[in-house]
């Protein structure tokens, strides 16, 4: 009886789908750090770390895990690794600094998982930084962090204005947590810190992603740091004027940098490119499309990790 019914079911005594579960880490790319506009100007914020999206360990915004997909042996799924957004350039407009671009998956009979791109650092003046997987930091003195995105990342912080005109950009949103506020002082005090990231054991090992960026500081003051996760640290106009990059396959976001009369060619730090993990039983096979950049570890415990590093394309499994 159970086999007439299968038969019917699946058209002529044809086999049933073979499926099996998936655990997944999906990160976004990081928002770039901004710039600050004019001579003498501070304060540029840091990015915010890409939305982290997990099923292992921890996932971001101090959610709950996600759930583990079902994927269907000889079903195509369409994987994309976001890129970090770029760093802004000091000018006249501050601009240049964009957000991160989401990672995603997707495909038959699954519902699309999307992490979403980190917010870029707020611009030109005092503006705010943007939302995303996790918020921009502040730009120049009372620019405002920008909002995470639910059960992905945290908010960025504000910048603020010291005394006088001594600017510090609030520190990007991380995975794990928010950007922290600079420092008041006009001798001291810092630039923002970058949000931490969420550490997951996907692999095997545990590994920190998702780290928001370090805002800047005035001349001769302590620039933030980045979050632990990938996050770039910014600067200071005394240093190079460059902040750092988030680090690539993090989602780290960029750090922040202000302009300085004595310094040319000061720019935000690029986010770092987000990454997508996927772990599922060792009796399976995964063939990565041309459009992908990725490789798969020896199995061990009854398990097979795919790390997809970038690109758009697809997967199948055997």
């Amino acid at each position: 009886m159970i086999g007439n019914i299968v038969s019917g079911l699946y058209g002529g005594g044809a086999a049933a789908p073979v499926t099996f579960l998936t655990d997944y880490l999906v990160v976004a790319g990081g928002g770039g750090g901004s710039s600050t506009n004019g001579n003498n100007s501070e304060g540029g914020g840091g990015g915010g770390a890409g939305g982290l999206r997990s099923t292992v360990t921890a996932t971001g915004g101090g959610g709950s895990l996600e759930s583990k997909i079902t994927l269907t042996v000889g079903i195509s799924y369409t994987l994309t690794v976001g890129a970090g957004g770029s760093g802004g350039t000091a000018n006249t407009t501050g601009t240049g600094t964009a957000s991160g671009s989401d990672s995603s998956i997707s495909g038959s009979g699954i519902t699309t998982i999307t992490s979403v791109g980190g917010g870029r650092a707020g611009t030109a003046g005092s503006v705010a930084g943007a939302t995303g997987g996790s918020g921009g930091g502040g730009n120049q003195d009372t620019g405002a962090g920008g909002a995470g995105t639910t059960n992905q990342g945290y908010a960025g912080s504000a910048a603020i204005n010291g005394v006088g005109t001594v600017y510090k950009g609030g520190g990007g949103g991380g995975a794990g947590a928010a950007g922290s506020s600079p420092s008041y002082g006009t001798a001291a005090g810092t630039g923002g810190n970058g949000g931490v990231g969420v550490a997951v054991a996907i692999t095997g090992s545990s590994v920190y992603y998702a780290g928001g960026g370090g805002g800047n500081a005035w001349t001769n003051m302590t620039a933030g740091t980045g979050g632990n996760g990938g996050g770039g640290a910014g600067t200071n106009a005394a240093s190079t004027g460059v902040g750092q990059n988030g680090t690539a396959n993090t989602g780290g976001g960029g750090g922040g940098s202000g302009n300085s009369a004595s310094i040319t060619g000061a720019k935000g730090g690029n986010g770092g490119s987000g990454v997508l993990i996927l772990k599922y039983p060792d009796t399976r096979t995964i063939t990565i499309g041309s459009g992908l950049t990725g490789s798969t570890a020896a199995a061990s415990g009854g398990y097979k990790v795919s790390t997809i590093t970038a690109g758009t394309g697809s997967v199948t499994f055997a």
